[in-house]
């Protein structure tokens, strides 16, 4: 019964992405507007400073060619392996984007899902490149090094700061130093996960949204967001993004204290959440319970949990990481999913940013993406990327 429901999950992904593509030109769906539309904007939109703001650019196109991916698997249409390839070619420039970790999200789920489907070089060498973009915003301080999440590299501003966000953009990095046998990616990929985890996580383990560092010794400053409710407080979709990233290092590296640390953030994660499953879009928002949720938050979650579940030695852990998950799909399936011909996402419930008002209770491309690789982790194991191997037998 679960799995026939996570199964006409992706067919409902399948069709809308397949209706949807004809109408969208040569732009990318992003959030869905209150009238279930998608609201679009190109590929070529990099990231940067306007002003004293921070504009964060394109930084979903490449979860669309992700969900095309996806759909392709599910069904064996070709159609959506050519649409996703004529996709690619919108996307690729964003590989020499310097600006930016958010290359990560960017080739993640396009050109690396697609060189592990159809093991064409062209699609491992796209990604490669923007491994070594991503691999070049490591700043190096006394305490450890970080990835600065926001360039150009050249600003100050850029350099000092980085986001929970970019634990979730290291699979980037880690793919690219097996792919290029290169450990230099992977050594960069962990040096961040490290600096993170002492400025970003609170002794209660919940996590800041962004610190900003004192380049000349490498402590941090300052805890800060821009998306949460107030600085000290949690935002779930930080908190998953944390949680994915820990998994992930824990995958590329063999060792048990990333577990370790991804299984005690979830934990914190499922406390606050509770029964319900799907957070409101900030744990510590006065507002609760008159407040937005975010159904991506518990998507990213979900496939998080599936991994760790993957890489748990210890087989009741597992299995417990794995049902977690799966209640999760299951609660998103029942009660979020937008089954109406008028939305045009898979998630309702969605929250971009609260405090700019941007994709309130909307799909969010980003949501809709990680709900369906969980949906693929799920019931077609090994299909979009390869199953984590246990930690035990990678001699941890």
């Amino acid at each position: 019964m679960t799995d026939r429901l996570l199964l006409e999950a992706l067919d409902l992904c399948a069709r809308k992405v397949l209706e949807d593509e004809p109408t969208l030109g040569v732009n990318f769906p992003y959030v869905t507007t209150p009238s279930g539309a998608w609201a679009t904007m190109p590929a070529s939109l990099s990231a940067g400073y306007r002003g004293s703001s921070w504009s964060h650019g394109n930084w979903f196109c490449g979860f669309w060619v992700g969900l095309l991916l996806i759909s392709y698997l599910r069904t064996g249409d070709e159609q959506f392996l050519q649409l996703a390839d004529q996709r690619l070619l919108l996307v690729a420039p964003r590989a020499a984007d310097g600006n930016t970790h958010d290359i990560g999200f960017i080739l993640y789920p396009s050109a690396i899902a697609a060189h592990h489907i159809t093991g064409e070089k062209r699609y491992g060498d796209l990604a490669l490149r923007a491994a070594e973009q991503l691999r070049r915003r490591l700043i190096m301080t006394p305490k450890g090094s970080y990835i600065s999440s926001w360039g150009p590299l050249d600003d100050v501003r850029g350099r000092r700061s980085s986001a929970i966000d970019t634990m979730a953009n290291l699979p980037l990095l880690y793919w690219a130093g097996v792919y290029d046998r290169d450990a230099s990616f992977i050594l960069a990929g962990e040096t961040h996960a490290l600096m993170t985890r002492g400025a970003f996580i609170r002794p209660d383990y919940s996590t800041y949204h962004a610190v900003e560092y004192d380049l000349a010794t490498g402590e941090r400053q300052r805890g800060f967001t821009f998306q949460g409710s107030a600085d000290e407080s949690c935002w779930p979709r930080g908190q998953a993004w944390a949680i994915y990233g820990y998994v992930r290092t824990a995958e590329a590296t063999g060792k048990r204290e990333y577990l370790d640390l991804a299984e005690t953030l979830a934990d914190y994660y499922l406390q606050r959440t509770g029964p319900d499953l799907i957070p409101f879009w900030d744990f510590d928002d006065p507002a609760i319970p008159d407040a937005p949720r975010d159904s991506s938050a518990s998507a990213i979650v979900a496939s998080a949990l599936l991994d760790l579940a993957a890489l748990h030695p210890d087989e009741h852990k597992a299995s417990r990481h794995r049902q977690q998950a799966i209640e999760m799909l299951t609660v998103l399936c029942r009660r979020y999913l937008a089954t109406e011909p008028s939305h045009r996402g898979l998630l309702r419930q969605g929250c971009y940013s609260k405090p700019h008002n941007e994709g309130v209770a909307s799909a969010v491309m980003f949501g809709d993406f990680f709900f369906a690789e969980a949906l693929c982790s799920a019931v077609m194991p090994g299909k979009l990327r390869a199953v984590p191997s246990r930690l035990g037998a990678l001699g941890a």
